[in-house]
């Protein structure tokens, strides 16, 4: 399995801030997404999913004026129906796999956010945005005579309501920053200019809780709103009792009683706790 600084794809740049991984979307002119870029989604997730030094994963963009436009339109009108079918189960498949995954995704929206552009920042667990006025979010795929066809449908509706949800599908219609804050769209809002750096800052702070211990909260919620309230509770403890034999529980539990700090990303990653002193061994 790669690990994540390693990847070297074509449509998203990559970088490590100490222990966040950051990807940004690179397919100008407005990151309209084909399969080929989902299939590079899906090797970034995997690569988040198995490498134990990504703490925390940041989706961005590295266009001034999109986080992304959904799926590329040529690409829907030159494909056949069987193709873009397979395409967004793909990416169905690719969104599902960043949910179930014991790392937090958080999105940083400074653009137009549109269709399936939505629909990756909803497939992460918090969403950033910035407070241009000028750029809009929504699910506009009833003007093309479509749905919502990257999970859409069902993720939206559990963020802002049945009927919110399903007035912006049915109508097309796009909110801004505000709104889409005022809604509970997406989770903080800052100045444009400011707002990769709150989330790292947040990011930053997670980094130095018990992962296992946060990759579980995601996990019971994510997989537990999915089930009857007795199975998720029984769900709730499976996860509860691995964590009593996981480095950070033995962490947080000595510090407590030693009445000091306690240093969760030393105790879970020893060696590699550090990862500029990780890189100056490799050389």
């Amino acid at each position: 399995m790669e690990a994540f600084s390693d990847l070297d794809l074509e449509y998203f740049t990559t970088e490590m801030d100490g222990h966040v991984g950051v990807l940004r979307i690179d397919r100008p002119p407005a990151n309209a997404h084909n399969l080929d870029m989902i299939l590079e989604l899906q090797r970034a997730v995997e690569a988040v999913r198995f490498d134990e030094t990504v703490r925390v994963a940041i989706l961005g963009s590295e266009s001034e004026k999109f986080f992304s436009t959904g799926y590329d339109i040529e690409d829907l009108q030159e494909e056949s129906g069987r193709h873009i079918g397979k395409a967004s189960q793909t990416s169905k498949e690719v969104i599902m796999k960043m949910r179930t995954t014991d790392t937090l995704f958080i999105a940083v929206i400074d653009g137009h956010c549109m269709g399936g552009g939505l629909e990756f920042a909803l497939a992460c667990d918090m969403r950033f945005i910035g407070n241009d006025s000028e750029y809009n979010l929504g699910v506009p795929e009833v003007n093309l005579g479509l749905i919502p066809g990257e999970a859409g449908t069902q993720l939206l509706p559990r963020y802002v309501g049945r009927s919110k949800a399903l007035r912006m599908m049915v109508s097309g219609e796009t909110i801004d920053p505000e709104e889409a804050y005022e809604i509970g769209l997406v989770d903080e809002i800052h100045p444009s200019e400011e707002v990769e750096e709150a989330a790292f800052e947040f990011a930053r702070e997670l980094v130095q809780l018990p992962n296992r211990a946060i990759g579980f909260d995601k996990l019971a919620v994510n997989e537990g709103m999915e089930l009857p309230l007795w199975d998720a509770l029984a769900h709730e403890r499976e996860l509860q009792n691995q964590l009593f034999d996981t480095p950070g529980a033995d962490e947080g539990i000595e510090a407590f009683l030693d009445k000091r700090d306690p240093d969760f990303v030393e105790a879970e990653l020893g060696d590699a706790a550090d990862p500029k002193e990780a890189e100056a061994d490799d050389d």
